[in-house]
This record gives structure tokens, sequence and C-alpha cells, in this order.
């Protein structure tokens, strides 16, 4: 009999690979997570992320079925896929913001879905930047990267001024510490948004697709600004539709359809040369929208 594991809403899933785990050999190496009971911080060694056999449904709806998954430190992984695919709710239950029906995640060896968890301890160390800005609009720029580090840090001003400033400086936005976001362009929130992220020293960066509300021509900005974060070593995990990106500057990129994880490896295979039908159905009427018929 499978072995059942307890969640963090006191239900019960199956262990081992569901029917949208990891194909054998499709992904990382499997790598036990260690719970961290209370929170406490756990081994640095393991995977980033590691994601078991999660299920997650709003009432009857199963929005992800059985996905296994991991994130290495130091990898960038791209989530592709229609929508409504359980995309952003994956992204979400890793730092808990919707708790998994079932299953285990675990954050660099701690367990968030042990209900003993200190989860805002967990949710210290990482960054998340969503497809809404989410600025105060009453806050300039800085006192928007401020306002969590003196908060939920504890820095004094002059150290958490100093640390918004090179973060702005990281996203080319020196010149806009006195501006409200009501002042910004799209593009400039967004950087923002992230620069705000990394103040508060994220060991992984969590995108929730950070271009689909931005004009076309401030997509670039953005996106630089991310393939920089990849050169310097963050641990990303991108939920995004920006293909260029996912081929650049992945490690890794997953398919996603239906709950579960169709296909994942390198970009230039999944991107490039798809084995499944739906990845290719899928990368056929991103790359190319023209192309698709009233009749498919």
């Amino acid at each position: 009999m499978a072995k059942l594991r307890k969640t963090r809403n006191g239900g019960t899933a199956p262990g081992g690979a569901g029917p949208g785990g990891t194909a054998p050999g499709e992904g990382a190496p499997p790598g036990k997570a260690t719970s961290g009971s209370g929170g406490q911080e756990a081994s640095p060694s393991g995977p980033a992320i590691h994601i078991e056999n999660l299920h997650k449904s709003f009432g009857d709806l199963e929005v992800l079925t059985g996905i296994d998954l991991e994130v290495q430190r130091g990898e960038v992984v791209c989530v592709i896929g229609p929508s409504g695919s359980g995309k952003s709710t994956l992204l979400r239950c890793v730092n808990l913001l919707e708790e998994p029906t079932a299953g285990t995640v675990a954050v660099a060896g701690t367990e968030v879905t042990d209900p003993d968890v200190d989860i805002d301890r967990v949710r210290r160390r990482i960054g998340m930047v969503f497809q809404a800005f989410n600025l105060f609009p009453h806050l300039t720029t800085l006192e928007n990267l401020t306002i969590a580090q003196r908060r939920v840090l504890g820095r004094d001003r002059a150290a958490a001024e100093a640390v918004a400033r090179r973060n702005l400086e990281r996203v080319g936005l020196t010149d806009k510490e006195k501006s409200h976001p009501a002042r910004l362009s799209g593009g400039q929130q967004q950087r923002v948004a992230i620069a705000r992220a990394l103040s508060m020293d994220p060991e992984l960066m969590l995108f929730d697709e950070p271009t689909s509300a931005l004009d076309p021509e401030l997509v670039g900005d953005v996106l630089a600004v991310m393939r920089q974060l990849a050169t310097e070593g963050m641990t990303m995990l991108v939920v995004t539709h920006e293909m260029s990106f996912a081929r650049e500057v992945a490690d890794r990129v997953v398919f996603m359809d239906g709950g579960v994880i169709v296909e994942q490896g390198p970009p230039e295979r999944v991107v490039g040369d798809p084995q499944h039908a739906r990845t290719r159905e899928f990368l056929a009427r991103v790359l190319d929208p023209a192309a698709a018929s009233l009749s498919e």
C-alpha cells in the first residue's frame, strides 16, 4: 500500500509520483527535503525547492494533480503552458499563498507544508514578483523599498535606504527614488517591485508572469533585469509566456497543461524540439499565433 503523507491542512496524500509527476530521467535527480520543525533553518545542502505529489483543488476543481518538481540552487526554471494550466497556482503554493490540498513543498530543506512551520520566517527567504506591481501608491519608490526592511527585518532607516539604493541601481532606477508609483511607467513599476523583493535579501525569487501587464515596448527592460539576476546566480522559478527569455536564460523549461507537468528539460529540447504532441501544439500557437485557425 502506498505510504500516506500528512499535509498541513490535516489531509493525506499517497507518496510517490502522481499522474502529473516528472517522467523518469526528465527532471533533476530526486532529493529528499528535510522537514524544518517549527520553521527552523535547515541544512544549506539539497535543492532550493522540493515539491512532491502536490495537489491543489478549489472546491470540486482540481487545479494541480500530483506535481513532482525540484529546483536546484542557482538554477533558473521557466514554467510555460496555457492559461488555466495551474502554473500560477504552483508558484503560489511554494510560499503558501495557496495552501496545497495534499503533498509536500520544501524550501531550502524546510518543509513549508509542515503544520508547525514558521511560514513567515520561511517567506523572508523568498522574493516574489507578481503580474500586478502591488506598490503602495502613497509611498515614494525609496519608501516602498524600505518599509518591509524596517518592519520585518528590523533594519534602521539608514541601513534600509542604503540597501534600497543599491537595488535601485541594479534595476536602473536610481533617479526615481523620490517618485510615486503614479509617476512611473508600468515597466518602471515592475522594476521597482523587483528591487523591493531583492531588498529583503532573498535566497530565491518567484516570478508570476512579470511582463504580462506591460506594453510590449516595456517588456525588454524587465527581462534585462531578470537576465542579470540569472547571471548573478539567483535561484529563480519563473512563470512566463516570454519564449525567447525561456529559451535564452532558463536552465530548464517545464511545460504544464491540465494541472500536470507534461514535459520538462533543457530549453533547446522543450522549446526547440518538444517531444510531446501537446507541447508542440502549444508552442506552435504561441510562436506563430497567426497560423492558428478557428477550426482548431
